[in-house]
Parts: C-alpha cells; structure tokens; sequence
C-alpha cells in the first residue's frame, strides 16, 4: 500500500508543529506553512548541499531547515523554518530572504514567526534521523549529517590541508593539552570539516579526567567541562556572542542531564562541538550582507587550507564569476581574491597565536607555495612579520 505523503506531512506538523514543505519532482504539493498565509512558498533549495540523506543547511544555526528525500521517489521533505534561539529582525529578513516571500505576506508570516516555539538543534536533528527511519526505513548516524560535500576538497590539497589536523593523529604522542589546543582553534576557526576529521582521529581525548561514581556520571561531568570550555575558547573566541553561547552551552548541559547512556552522551557531545563550531563561522560572516554573498564567504572561510579561485566561489551559488566580483564589490567593498587572502591571514594569526606550528607548516597548512611566499604576504597584509606576530611585537 503506497503511503499519502501528504497527509504524512501534514499529520507530522500537526503532531510536532515543525512546518513541512512536500515536492514532487521539485514542485511543491504541500506547505503548512503556506496553508497558514494561504500561500505556497518558493524556497531556494538548493541552499542543501543535496549529496545526503537526511540533510540540513548551514547558513544560519539559529533558522533550521532540514530535507529527507523519499528514496525510490520524487517525493523530497524539506523540514523548517525551526527556530533555535528567540526570533529577532535579523532572522526574520534572512527568511524572507531565502524564501522569496511577495511583500504582501510578510507581516503575517514575520507574526507566525514570532510565536514559534524555540527547539534546540539536537531536537531537530532527532526529527531529521526519525523522519529518515519512517520514510526509507534506515537509520541516520549523527556524525553522517555533518560530513563534508564529496567535492568539497580537493585531494590535490588533502596532504597539505592535513597538517595541522594530522598533528593529532598518533594519539599516544598528543597531551590533552594539544588536544583542546587544537580543538578550539578548529571550532573558533568555524572549520566544522576539518572538525569533524580531528574528532574522528582523537576520540580517546573526548573525556576529561573528572572523576565520578559511574562512568555515565563521568561521561556527563566530562561533557559540563567541555561544553563552558568549548564554548569560550572555541566560539566565542571566534567572534560567536558571549551571552549567546553560555545560553546554549546550559541548554545542552541540560539536555545532556536527561541522557541515559554513554553513547547518547557521546553524540550530544559531538553535535554540540559541531554546533558551537558552526556559529563561531557564521558570527565571522557580515550580517548585512546577502544570503548569497555570505554562502560564498562561509565556503571561502571553510577553504583556507586550498586555492580557491572566483569561479570556485561562484559555483557555490550556481552564478557566473563576473556576478559574484560585482556584488563583492558592492555589498563588501572588496574583491573576492582579497576576501580569500584575508580569510587566510586571519587564520595564519591564529595559529601563530594559539599554536606551536611552525611558519613552514603553518604555510603548508595554508597551501601556500613557499615559506617565503607566505610571509611576504603576512607582512604586506598586517604590516609586520609572522615572527614578530608569534612574539607578540605585532599589538
């Protein structure tokens, strides 16, 4: 017996008040929250990186959107708006923004908005990973919904993206020093790839050496220490707001209070760290500008460690390299090689900041040529030397 999609969709709001939007071969059939402003929005869809299943974008982490496609059919369920912190002006115009609403239905939807619920992100992702088990009958790994874009890295650079993150694969020479060092600068960097990658490699640092009566109870002492570290070192030192991640950090303390087993503490501990990493990322992004040109800076701030050119940064939002130099110049007052190059820099002043790498590994890190190359292009960028910078000469 073949399942009405439609009425699926539509009971699964009604039941959890999440908004469901259903296609058929791109087209969609059925929108609660269309239904509710007595209009069928027009997404742009191809916000999903669209090489996974289930999926969910990472423009903004406080506006959720999610997607399941029914396998075997032309059926796709796209999951959202979700809410995850209070509604303000600047969520509301980024809505608008992504779903081309016509002027006439903003004020009602910006009141629907207004009063939706708040859900945390690992909420949403459970509904993602049940959804996922209901339609394709397959079960979701947490860590599967973060995995980078095939061709999103380039293997012609994977040796020399590696090598500050392979500084922590032999773990038995990596102090848990290294290993928090390391993984704060990933999560302030909002470099959520190569996060994912260093958390697959160190999984024996995950837990600190906090004692407790159980090990559930240890796993859960642990996670409190990490999360108030993990949120100050990591996102805020990233550019994320303060007060906004200690909110989030005692909602995921809470969350984890609720857990029963060492895995499921396990998982909420790795969606956290992806969690915290993700906003640092977009707390670097201008939020004046469009949705457009802030996916092109997240995919530049997420390639540091390769060369990018204009039209790799064009084909993130499917446009030509002309169209992408105009509106770079128009909405930040710059070129897109300069943007890479400050991205790059940012991230070679961090390092020599925060790490001990060395200029040459901090330059191979960056895919630069040559030492030489690198540091000629520090000085001119800063007006003083990566050595001076690592001194502290440079403040």
């Amino acid at each position: 017996m073949d399942m009405d999609y439609i009425l699926f969709s539509r009971q699964f709001f009604e039941a959890t008040g999440i908004y469901v939007n259903l296609l058929l071969n791109g087209e969609v059939i059925y929108s609660s929250f269309g239904e509710e402003i007595a209009l069928q929005p027009q997404a742009r869809w191809e916000v999903y990186p669209a090489d996974r299943n289930p999926e969910f974008s990472s423009i903004n982490p406080d506006l959720e959107h999610g997607h399941v496609h029914i396998e075997g059919t032309g059926y796709d369920l796209f999951l959202g708006p979700v809410l995850t912190a209070p509604v303000t002006p600047e969520l509301i115009r980024e809505f608008f923004e992504e779903t081309q609403l016509p002027a006439a239905y903003r004020e009602e939807a910006a009141e629907i908005l207004s009063h939706m619920p708040i859900r945390s992100h690992p909420q949403f992702i459970r509904y993602l990973c049940f959804l996922h088990l209901c339609l394709n009958h397959k079960e979701a790994r947490v860590d599967d919904l973060y995995r980078e874009a095939e061709n999103s890295r380039s293997s012609r650079h994977q040796r020399a993206a590696d090598s500050w993150v392979e500084a922590g694969e032999n773990e038995s020479s990596l102090s848990h020093l290294d290993y928090e060092e390391q993984l704060y600068h990933l999560i302030s960097r909002g470099d959520q790839g190569n996060l994912k990658r260093f958390l697959e490699k160190n999984r024996n640092f995950a837990e600190s050496e906090l004692k407790a009566r159980t090990p559930l109870r240890h796993a859960k002492n642990s996670f409190i220490a990490l999360a108030a570290k993990a949120g100050t070192l990591g996102a805020v030192r990233g550019g994320a707001d303060p007060e906004r991640i200690a909110r989030l950090t005692d909602q995921y303390i809470l969350e984890c209070e609720q857990l029963r087993t060492l895995d499921e503490v396990r998982r909420l501990r790795y969606i956290l760290l992806m969690d915290l990493c993700q906003r640092a990322g977009e707390a670097a992004l201008p939020q004046g500008a469009s949705m457009e040109i802030r996916r092109c800076l997240a995919f530049i701030r997420a390639s540091n460690n390769r060369r990018i050119s204009v039209e790799d940064v064009a084909g993130v939002i499917h446009r030509s390299a002309s169209y992408v130099t105009r509106r770079f110049k128009e909405e930040l007052g710059l070129s897109v090689s300069d943007y890479i190059t400050a991205s790059k820099m940012e991230e070679a002043l961090d390092l020599l900041q925060y790490s001990d790498l060395s200029l040459s590994q901090i330059s191979a890190y960056l895919d630069y040529s040559s030492q030489s190359y690198f540091q000629n292009v520090f000085k001119k960028h800063y007006g003083y030397t990566p050595a001076s910078a690592r001194k502290g000469a440079g403040h």
